[in-house]
């Protein structure tokens, strides 16, 4: 059975995989052009530059469907767009999955580089009501994380737009440097609903879905419809190589009986660092050492494939 998107805004990446988003936007246009009973009309926008998606999702009142199309920036500047819409008028998110990491696409089930089959997915999808985490303000649909595992993706960034590299493996090799050469924790307190916390920590990540960094499964219990976080953060003093060690495991989930990682949910977290360390929101930016943290269960209607979920 076809899912009817109504009103559709496509909102594209065209530079996503090095130039695969535009070509992606292409066949989304021939595609519903071509299959007119799929919706009541669309249209296609290409973003100019970082925060463009968030601008033009944030006026999307008139439609009932917006589908961002490129990786997870993308994803993330659409979600934040979308969330300054009241709920009553809000449009369902769709994804056409085309990045580096993907891990959005990872948690709703949807075919990651290959917009043939995602769009495919979205046509015979289901809505589904999911959870987002808000962080001082700005929504993420994925993952918030502080100190190492930040500093991996952010460096990740880098290096992506240096070389067009991509992927776990991509991930794997930033985090091998990072560790080797910038190895640092960070002093902080912590409240997770209420439970006071405290320590210094390599890595602490909240997460709405189980990966990040394309596909490492540092939160392998995480559901985003469960109206809680996922927490996973370090205690003691794992030297460079059982970080290693631990970042190697992630990548499978098999990290959670490190005597070196603590695991925990909570609906709200606030945490104040001794410091700024490296934090990032669904592979953006966010400084600060001061979070307020939270869950806002069953936040936007998102199109997923029928046998996710």
């Amino acid at each position: 059975m076809t899912l009817h998107l109504g009103q559709t805004l496509v909102i594209a990446n065209p530079a996503a995989q090095s130039g695969a988003g535009a070509e992606g936007a292409e066949f989304v246009r021939r595609t519903l052009g071509s299959y007119e009973s799929a919706t009541k009309g669309f249209e296609v926008r290409l973003t100019r530059g970082p925060g463009d998606a968030t601008l033009v999702a944030r006026s999307a009142t008139g439609y009932d469907t917006v589908v961002a199309l490129g990786g997870d920036g993308v994803i993330h500047e659409v979600v934040n767009g979308l969330m300054k819409i009241g709920e009553a008028r809000r449009p369902r998110l769709g994804v056409i999955p085309l990045g580096s990491g993907n891990d959005y696409a990872r948690t709703l089930g949807m075919a990651a580089n290959a917009p043939e089959k995602s769009l495919g997915q979205l046509l015979q999808g289901v809505i589904r009501r999911l959870d987002l985490g808000i962080v001082n303000g700005t929504y993420f649909d994925q993952t918030l994380s502080f100190g190492v595992d930040a500093a991996i993706a952010l460096d990740t960034m880098e290096r992506r737009r240096a070389s067009g590299a991509h992927g776990t493996r991509l991930f794997a090799a930033s985090g091998v440097d990072v560790v080797l050469h910038q190895l640092s924790a960070w002093d902080f307190t912590a409240a997770l609903d209420g439970r006071e916390v405290a320590g210094s920590s390599l890595i602490f990540a909240v997460q709405v879905g189980p990966t990040y960094g394309g596909g490492f499964r540092i939160c392998p219990e995480a559901d985003a419809r469960d109206g809680l976080l996922d927490v996973c953060y370090s205690h003691g003093s794992p030297g460079k190589a059982a970080a290693l060690s631990i970042l190697a495991r992630a990548r499978f989930g098999r990290h959670t009986t490190s005597r070196y990682l603590d695991f925990a949910q909570a609906s709200r977290l606030v945490i104040d660092f001794e410091g700024e360390p490296p934090c990032q929101a669904d592979g953006e930016r966010v400084g600060g050492s001061h979070f307020e943290i939270g869950c806002v269960h069953r936040a936007l209607e998102v199109i997923c494939p029928t046998w996710q979920m």
